[in-house]
């Protein structure tokens, strides 16, 4: 999620951390799982970003990535983030919030 809205909004990971993002809502258990609230600026990108936006952060994050030695599939970053940014319009739309959940 960090790396997501540095790529939509800019920023750096010492700044999402120092505004107190992303937010932990449960978890930080011994099993590993942790569940974070999408921040209200990176839900506003991902509500507000067009196809080729999406598609251009898309292409982005699997670069990212691979400077750490992670390797993620162009097509399948593609589903993934416009997948999440379907998601967080739906929620938008319900005044809902939206979550990520990470094992």
């Amino acid at each position: 999620m960090v790396e997501w809205e540095c790529l939509l909004v800019g920023g750096s990971f010492e700044e999402l951390v120092e505004a107190g993002e992303p937010r932990i809502v449960a978890g930080q258990g011994n099993d590993g799982c942790v569940v974070f609230a999408i921040s209200p600026r990176l839900s506003t990108a991902l509500g507000d970003a067009g196809h080729s936006w999406l598609h251009d952060v898309s292409a982005s994050w699997p670069r990212l990535r691979a400077e750490d030695g992670e390797v993620i599939d162009t097509e399948i970053a593609d589903a993934i983030v416009s997948d999440l940014a379907a998601l967080v319009s739906s929620a938008r739309r319900q005044n809902q919030s939206a979550y990520c959940w990470v094992a």
